[in-house]
């Protein structure tokens, strides 16, 4: 198991990152969030942040529906060379997503998922608009 400081490492969050972060809800891991701000130093951008920021933090559980939606609305505030880290529950856990099901939101929703990690009892999948780095 990693240790939660070194989540925002794994997730490649910078000091000097604008992190927003959307879909928290008391099911959600604060070492993940917190961890951020650590890093980052200032509290993370909520939902209705009207500035371009370098991250998104999307808590995504199968329950709130198809992922597509949720990667669509992030693009809204997501700088042009900007990633949104999609964070659903491990497999096996109550909400999981299949991976196959995260890939196929990612290319309707115009992007590429790049890499994936496990951050605790839940998986994050990087994501950058289409052919980004």
């Amino acid at each position: 198991m990693i240790a939660a400081q070194d989540y925002a490492g794994l997730m490649g969050i910078k000091a000097e990152d604008l992190v927003q972060e959307v879909g928290w809800d008391e099911d959600c891991d604060t070492a993940i969030s917190e961890a951020i701000e650590d890093v980052i130093g200032d509290a993370l951008l909520d939902e209705d942040t009207d500035e371009m920021v370098d991250v998104v933090l999307l808590w995504w559980r199968k329950e709130d529906g198809d992922p597509t939606d949720g990667l669509v609305d992030s693009l809204r505030s997501l700088s042009d060379d900007g990633r949104v880290w999609l964070v659903s529950p491990g497999a096996g856990k109550p909400g999981s997503i299949d991976p196959g099901v995260i890939q196929e939101a990612a290319q309707t929703a115009g992007m590429v998922q790049t890499t994936s990690e496990r951050l605790g009892d839940w998986q994050g999948a990087c994501m950058v608009k289409g052919g980004g780095r």
